[in-house]
């Protein structure tokens, strides 16, 4: 069992109101709803205080990158009746599709039709529907995972064919610049290629969500047209090594 202890260090019940507020201010400046962008808290490192604390603050969406981390923190919140709902926001190796298909409700970072075959096979298995968001590498870095845009369609004309797996959107992480500004084009294109691929119409596809924008861009990628934001550190503090 893991326990919680008091998070002192950081205030993470001020850092979600202001993160909160943030949203609302990026939302009027575009003219958008702030009720349909969703918070999540990227918690890779951070320790289960410091889920609970973020919980108590009125975050309901997590994101982790690893398939052990997460089980520990989700098995921590369930223990004191905390109820959340978790998404896949790292590399899935196919090897532990099964794993993390009991753990998390979305995973958003597919990335190759090999991997949407496991899953799908996954699914039919456990008779579940899976589903996921396309990760787009749209710098084409090599240091990142994420499909080529080239590849995008291709990815999604096979799962057309896959029973068992849906794609609800897409994703993006752009390669990290000082000024924010330099992300815009990146959350613009992710933003194109919604619409562009959505008239398609492609069965089991989707494409109603972008999750795009963490600590350092999110206001950009709310003016955008990010449904999601992925945030961490503005949440938790600077991340635990």
């Amino acid at each position: 069992m893991i326990f919680f202890r008091w998070v002192s260090m950081v205030d993470i019940a001020a850092n979600c109101r202001k993160v909160t507020e943030t949203i609302r201010e990026a939302a009027r400046r575009c003219g958008r709803d702030p009720g349909k962008i969703r918070l999540l808290a990227a918690s890779k490192s951070q320790e289960a205080e410091a889920i609970r604390a973020a919980f108590d603050a009125g975050i309901r969406l997590f994101g982790e990158n690893y398939v052990q981390e997460a089980e520990a923190k989700k098995k921590a919140l369930e223990e004191v009746g905390a109820s959340a709902e978790w998404h896949m926001i790292g590399h899935l190796q196919r090897n532990k599709a099964k794993a993390a298909l009991a753990l998390f409700s979305v995973i958003q970072s597919l990335d190759s039709v090999e991997l949407a075959r496991v899953l799908n096979e996954e699914g039919k298995k456990q008779q579940k529907a899976v589903r996921t968001f396309v990760e787009v590498n749209l710098a084409g870095e090599e240091s990142k995972t994420g499909i080529s845009q080239g590849a995008l369609l291709p990815l999604l004309q096979a799962i057309g064919g896959m029973a068992y797996l849906s794609v609800e959107g897409l994703m993006t992480v752009p390669p990290f610049r000082e000024n924010p500004e330099e992300a815009r084009p990146y959350f613009r294109r992710l933003k194109e290629l919604q619409g562009e691929l959505g008239d398609l119409k492609i069965s089991n596809v989707k494409l109603g969500e972008l999750s795009m924008g963490m600590t350092h861009d999110y206001p950009v990628a709310i003016e955008e047209g990010a449904t999601l934001i992925r945030v961490g550190t503005a949440i938790f503090g600077e991340r635990r090594k």
